[in-house]
C-alpha cells in the first residue's frame, strides 16, 4: 500500500476531489462540515479492483492550517496537487510544493478541478499558464488532469493516472524497523488506546511490542486496522489504526512515534540541510517538523549557509524525538512561521543511508566508515543504519566472516573493515620497527603501543586481542610481536646471565637473590639489560620465585624430583620435599607454594599431590 495525499489552496476543492475518488468524505469535524473547508486531516481508502490500494490523506489548505498540513504530509509519496481551472496558481498552492520539497514526494499529478467552470479554451489557458508557473517546482513535468467533481467528467481518467502512478512506486522498506508517526489519539469503549498514522517502514504484528517516544514507553499491540478491516499483519506504507496496551490515551498526542526499540530517541542529531530562500545564522531557532511532530529547537550549523546552500548542521530539539537515518524534516522560523528549509537525519558521512538504492550490507559499511575508531554494538548500528537489530546481526556476522568488518570482544562491538586494517596495520609497523631496533625484547606492551599510535588503550587491546586471535600478531604475557619475531639477546647481554645467574658448582639448585641481580643489572652498562631480564623471564629461561631467581634448567631440575618423589612414595611432605630437592626450608617453602599456584601441585594439609595425576 502507498499513501497518496492533496495539496494546495484553500477551497481549490481537495476534500470534494477524495470524496469522488473514494465515495469518503475526508472532512470528519462538524466545523469542517459547517464552514466548507478542511481544518484538519482527513482520510480516505483507494481501492482498485486489481488489488492495488491507497490510503489517502486530505491536508488543509489555509495558511493558519499548514502546520495540520505538515503532519499529515511526511507520509505522502503520491501528491495531487489540486489547482482550480477558474482560478489557477494561487499562494498557498506554491508555499505547499516549497514545503514538500524538502519531503519524500516521490511522483505527482496536477489536478485542474472545478474544470466545469471553464470553457475549452479557457482550460488551454490556464493551463498553459499553470504549467509556466509550476515550472521550478517538484511538479514540473507532472502530468495534468482536468476533473470536474460536480459533473464527474475526468474523474476516472484521474484514477486511472492515480492507479498507473501508484504501481510504478517503489515498495517501501518493510523490513525495516517499525516507525509510525501518530497523527491521531483517541479511545474506544472497552479496547483503549488507539493511535492511527502512515506507517513509513518495517511490519506491525499484533502482539509486537513496541515503544512510544513521547512519553518514553513500551506498549504492546492488541489489534491492527486498516480502514476498518483488522489485520494481524500490517507492512509499510499502509495507513494503520493500532490498539495498543500500556499507555493511557490522556498520555499520548499527535506528533509521537510509535516505533521498533531499535530506532533511536534523542534531543540532537546530525543533519543534513538545504536553506529555502535566504540565507541563516549559525544558530537559528526553529519549528521541526518531523514526522507529524513540531517541536521547537535550534539549528546549529557548521558554517553559516547560504540562500539555496545545502550545510551540515546539528539539531538540537526541546524533547527527545525517535527518528531514523534519511528521515525528512522541514523546519519553520518562530515567527512569522516562513519556511527555512528541510533536510535529512544523518550526519555528512551517513546523510546516504537512506537511500533505497543501497543494499543493507553498504549502508552498514557505510555507518561503520563514519564511526572511524570508534566501536559500535549491534544495536547502534542497527539504529543508525535503519535495519532490524536481528538483522544486523545477521550481516554482521557474516561481513565478520568475510573480513569486511573486525569484531572485537568484551563488549562485542565492531570496526569498519577499512579503519581496523589501517589500524592493524600500523601496529605492524611499530612491531616490526621495535623488534629491529631492540631484537632482544620479548615484544612491545600494550602501554607503548597506545602512546606512539595515540589511540585509547582499552580500545587497542581490545583490537590487539582480535588480531592475535586471527593470528594477525602474537600475544605473549603483555607483550605483542610479529608472528617471525624470535627474542634474540647479544652476546654481552647472554654473558652477563651466564655470570650473574650461574648455579654454584657445590649447590646446583641453590638460586640466586633478585635484589642482588636487580643491582647487578643496574649497574652494569650493557644496553637493553633490563628488557633483556624481562624476556628471559617472560620466555622460562629465568624463573622467579619468592625474592629469588632459578634458571629454567634448575626449576625442571626440581619439578622433575618432586613428581618422581610423589609417584613413588605418594603425598609428599614439605619435609621430603627438601630432602628429595637437597635443599633448605628457605628454598623449599617458596618453591612449594610456586608449584602451588602454578598448578603442578595441590595442597591437602600438610601434604601435596600432583594436581590431576593418579598415584603409581
Amino acid at each position: 500500500m502507498h499513501v497518496v495525499g492533496t495539496a494546495g489552496h484553500v477551497d481549490h476543492g481537495k476534500s470534494s476531489l477524495v470524496q469522488a475518488l473514494t465515495g469518503t468524505d475526508p472532512d470528519r469535524w462538524i466545523e469542517e462540515k459547517l464552514r466548507g473547508m478542511t481544518l484538519d486531516l482527513g482520510f480516505a481508502h483507494l481501492r482498485f479492483p486489481d488489488g492495488v490500494e491507497a490510503g489517502i490523506v486530505d491536508v488543509p489548505g489555509h495558511e493558519r492550517f499548514v502546520h495540520n498540513m505538515l503532519a499529515g504530509a511526511a507520509g505522502m509519496e503520491l501528491l495531487l496537487l489540486v489547482v482550480a481551472a477558474n482560478e489557477g496558481v494561487m499562494p498557498q498552492t506554491l508555499e505547499h510544493l516549497a514545503i514538500l520539497a524538502h519531503l519524500d514526494v516521490r511522483r505527482a499529478i496536477v489536478v485542474l478541478a472545478k474544470r466545469d467552470l471553464v470553457d475549452d479554451a479557457e482550460l488551454r489557458a490556464v493551463e498553459e499558464e499553470i504549467r509556466a508557473a509550476l515550472a521550478s517546482t517538484i511538479v514540473a513535468g507532472a502530468p495534468f488532469v482536468a476533473v470536474s467533481t460536480r459533473t464527474g467528467e475526468g474523474v476516472e481518467t484521474l484514477r486511472d493516472a492515480i492507479h498507473d502512478a501508484l504501481v510504478a512506486l517503489p515498495e517501501r522498506a518493510s523490513d525495516a524497523p517499525v516507525f509510525l508517526p501518530v497523527d491521531r489519539v483517541f479511545a474506544i469503549s472497552g479496547r483503549g488506546t488507539v493511535v492511527t498514522g502512515t506507517l513509513v517502514q518495517g511490519t506491525i504484528r499484533a502482539g509486537d511490542t513496541l515503544q512510544i517516544d513521547e512519553p518514553a514507553r513500551e506498549v504492546r499491540v492488541r489489534s491492527l486496522q486498516v480502514f476498518g478491516e483488522s489485520r494481524q499483519a500490517v507492512s509499510a506504507g499502509a495507513r494503520v489504526a493500532v490498539n495498543v496496551a500500556g499507555v493511557d490515551v490522556a498520555e499520548l498526542h499527535r506528533g509521537a512515534v510509535l516505533a521498533d526499540r531499535a530506532v533511536g530517541v534523542a534531543n540532537a542529531m546530525r543533519v543534513r540541510f538545504r536553506t529555502a530562500g535566504a540565507p541563516l545564522r549559525r544558530r537559528t531557532p526553529v519549528r521541526a517538523h518531523l514526522g507529524a511532530a513540531e517541536i521547537l529547537g535550534t539549528l546549529v550549523f557548521d558554517t553559516a549557509p547560504a540562500a539555496e546552500e545545502t550545510s551540515d548542521a546539528t539539531l538540537f530539539l526541546r524533547r527527545a524525538a525517535a527518528t531514523y537515518p534519511g528521515e525528512a524534516f522541514v523546519a519553520r522560523a518562530l515567527s512569522p512561521k516562513a519556511l527555512l528549509g528541510g533536510g535529512t537525519i544523518g550526519s555528512t558521512a551517513t546523510a546516504q543511508i537512506g537511500d533505497t538504492a543501497q543494499s543493507e550490507r553498504e549502508t552498514i559499511l557505510a555507518v561503520l566508515g563514519a564511526s572511524g575508531l570508534a566501536p559500535l554494538g549491534s544495536a547502534e548500528i542497527a539504529a543508525r543504519a535503519n535495519v532490524r537489530e536481528e538483522r544486523a546481526e545477521e550481516l554482521l556476522a557474516e561481513l565478520a566472516a568475510r573480513g569486511t568488518v573486525r569484531r572485537l570482544q568484551k563488549p562485542v562491538t565492531y570496526l569498519g573493515g577499512a579503519a581496523a586494517d589501517e589500524l592493524t596495520a600500523r601496529i605492524a609497523a611499530i612491531l616490526a620497527r621495535r623488534e629491529a631496533e631492540t631484537p632482544w625484547v620479548l615484544g612491545v606492551t600494550s602501554l607503548a603501543l597506545a602512546r606512539e599510535l595515540a589511540v585509547d588503550e582499552p580500545l587497542l587491546l581490545r583490537v590487539l586481542a582480535a588480531d592475535a586471535e586471527d593470528g594477525r600478531i602474537v600475544a605473549r604475557v603483555g607483550y605483542y610481536a610479529t608472528l617471525a619475531h624470535r627474542p634474540q639477546l647479544t652476546s654481552e647481554q647472554y654473558a652477563f646471565f651466564d655470570r650473574a645467574a650461574a648455579a654454584d658448582a657445590a649447590a646446583t639448585l641453590v638460586p640466586v637473590e633478585l635484589e642482588t641481580l636487580v643491582a647487578e643489572i643496574k649497574r652494569t652498562k650493557i644496553p637493553g639489560l633490563g628488557q633483556a631480564f624481562d624476556t628471559l623471564l617472560a620466555t622460562g629461561a629465568l624463573v622467579k620465585v619468592g625474592a629469588d631467581v632459578y634458571r629454567g634448567s634448575q626449576i625442571a631440575e626440581i619439578r622433575r624430583r618432586l613428581e618422581a618423589s610423589i609417584r613413588r612414595d605418594g603425598p609428599i611432605t614439605m619435609a621430603r620435599f627438601r630432602d628429595a630437592v637437597g635443599t633448605t626450608r628457605k628454598y623449599a617453602v617458596p618453591l612449594m607454594e610456586w608449584f602451588d599456584a602454578t598448578g603442578v601441585t595441590v595442597r591437602d594439609g600438610d601434604v601435596r599431590s600432583l594436581r590431576g595425576a593418579t598415584r603409581r
